[in-house]
């Protein structure tokens, strides 16, 4: 049977029909629909799990596949960072079921705060990596890094990229194959790194990557395509894609679905049968280097940029020295949608306050790092998950108690399970005066509403023990916890004044959830009346659903964005915005 479906689902579907008994991830976009996705699959077939972040996440699935399970766990490109001290020993340790670390990097930056190329990390790891360019490809490469895996016993690395993983097109869905769990044996020389096993595993990973680059010199993934052309293009992944929608059959293609280890003979074969060679691929020059290194000549990066996505108008410029058809010419551009909190946003009321009293503001990975957007213009870094406690720490340590009693750290329920616990034990251990505030907002918000242990539910909607971060928090050593509703913004900013004049650690938890959240019963609208004196005083929150009329510089609220959540009446000082009920 054929459907439609996204890359993501298409992996999912994948690791389903492979008989995948165990996938564990932490939610990052683009990959986060293919755990989702796993979790719509009968729960005695596959057991699936929002795990606190991406490093537990590995080390849950690298135990499954220990224990003779087929494992996955899926992350974006920047979380493949977290895991990556488990990922490294498993190089080693390998398998017993078949391992699968799906990873999608965000050419582009659409939601990331860096442009990674997790090829890399396949190299520097000595793991296998597979790379996908539709749809199809995510369903057949999935199910086949399972039994590569067992096959090589390696760790097979997935990679996608945000097209691929969001695009659609057609799969051949088949049935699931039943792989029973493997009998497990204690290995000690296998499975325990320390110094003297692991000695002897190096010298198997360098032996198995020798066998597993003989195999791509001639396996189903990496393929020629021969158009009779004296131009070669050498390209993987989505870059496939765009490079033969611009060129067609008017070149020779040899596409890499194993990307690494690299087929060094293919490569030479292929380059000896063309007078000019291309390298196409989006970020770094990986494929380039390797074939630089073989000794062929190759143009890549000199007519390509290592910066964002490829296009094919960009690509059918490099090579063929065309302008782009109109087929491939982007309409008119549309108006610039600058990102903003939702309306209602529970966020907004916090760094209002923090705003409005002057404080630096540490953040962190969130919808809350829209914070640091204008007017509120409040949030000073953004480094990483859970870098805003603990950059904070440091900043206090150079800066003085005076800079520190000006000082906040931000980060979200589930940022602070993620790697947040860690830079507060560090504060308490380490005498800091750092005030910490994690916004409670109810959920997982910026990849589209995960359960996370605070919130009580597991990823199949099922109910379970909730972390308490009041509990928490005191059992770290931490005397000073408040939970305020950054809505009450007068009450808001006299806890915010109270704890950060402390010389002592505290932390405040912002609570009020996701207006997005079905939970969430916002009614009504809010409305401008005639006591309005223009002082524009609401305009600085920021909310999408109040504006300024151009001509008479009134206040406007549309109704139709407005949810009524009456955070602009707070603040109103004149008593200008009125609440109306209704529908």
């Amino acid at each position: 049977m054929k459907k439609l479906l996204l890359g993501n689902a298409a992996v999912a579907q994948g690791a389903y029909e492979a008989g995948v008994h165990l996938v564990s991830s932490y939610p990052g976009t683009p990959s986060t629909e293919i755990t989702e996705c796993m979790a719509t699959y009968p729960a005695d077939e596959v057991f699936v799990e929002w795990a606190p972040n991406e490093k537990v996440a590995a080390e849950v699935a690298i135990g499954a596949a220990i224990a003779g399970g087929r494992a996955m766990t899926c992350c974006k490109h920047v979380g493949l960072n977290v895991m990556a001290d488990p990922l490294f020993t498993d190089s080693y340790i390998g398998v017993t079921g078949g391992a699968v670390f799906c990873v999608a990097d965000d050419p582009g930056m659409h939601s990331s705060q860096n442009e990674q190329d997790s090829r890399h990390y396949a190299r520097a790891a000595k793991i296998m990596m597979l790379e996908p360019s539709d749809s199809a490809e995510c369903l057949a490469y999935t199910k086949a890094a399972f039994d590569l895996s067992e096959q090589f016993d390696t760790p097979v690395l997935l990679r996608l990229s945000t097209r691929v993983s969001h695009s659609q097109s057609l799969v051949e869905v088949g049935e699931r194959e039943v792989h029973p769990v493997k009998d497990y044996e204690k290995n000690i020389p296998k499975h325990v790194m320390m110094p003297a096993m692991a000695k002897g595993r190096h010298v198997f990973v360098e032996e198995r990557t020798k066998k597993i680059a003989a195999y791509a010199a001639d396996c189903p993934f990496n393929t020629v395509e021969d158009n009779g052309s004296e131009i070669g293009v050498i390209t993987s992944g989505i870059s496939y894609q765009y490079a033969k929608e611009a060129l067609g059959e008017r070149v020779n293609y040899l596409k890499l679905g194993i990307v690494w280890p690299c087929p060094d003979e293919l490569l030479r074969s292929f380059a000896a049968k063309n007078k000019k060679l291309y390298v196409i691929e989006e970020l770094d020059p990986f494929l380039e280097d390797t074939c630089r290194a073989l000794g062929l000549e190759v143009m890549g990066k000199e007519l390509f940029t290592l910066l964002g996505e490829y296009t094919p108008a960009m690509i059918a410029k490099a090579v063929m020295g065309e302008e782009a058809p109109e087929s491939m010419t982007p309409a008119d551009a549309l108006p610039a949608r600058p990102p903003v909190m939702c309306a209602g946003c529970p966020h907004r009321g916090t760094f209002y306050v923090l705003k409005k009293l002057g404080l630096t503001v540490s953040g962190d990975i969130g919808c809350y790092t829209l914070g640091a957007v204008a007017p509120l213009s409040s949030v000073d870094t953004t480094i990483c998950m859970g870098a805003s406690v603990s950059a904070a720490h440091g900043m206090a340590k150079v800066k003085g108690a005076d800079f520190a009693h000006k000082l906040v750290s931000v980060i979200g329920d589930s940022t602070f399970m993620h790697s947040g616990i860690t830079g507060l034990a560090d504060i308490v251990y380490n005498k800091g005066i750092n005030t910490v505030i994690i916004l409670d907002n109810s959920i997982t918000g910026m990849t589209g509403h995960q359960e996370n242990p605070t919130t009580g539910k597991t990823i199949r909607g099922e109910a379970t023990r909730q972390v308490d971060l009041i509990k928490l928090c005191a059992g770290l050593g931490i005397e000073h916890v408040t939970v305020a509703d950054p809505f009450d913004v007068k009450n808001f900013e006299k806890v915010v004044k109270e704890e950060t004049a402390r010389d002592d650690v505290s932390v405040i938890i912002a609570q009020r959830p996701c207006a997005l959240l079905k939970s969430v019963k916002y009614s009504g609208v809010c409305e401008v009346s005639e006591k309005c004196r223009k002082c524009k005083l609401c305009m600085k929150l920021g909310c999408p659903a109040i504006s300024l009329d151009a001509e008479s510089g009134a206040v406007r609220i549309d109704p139709t964005q407005c949810n009524g959540c009456g955070l602009c009446v707070g603040v109103c000082p004149f008593g200008a915005i009125e609440k109306k009920e209704g529908n």
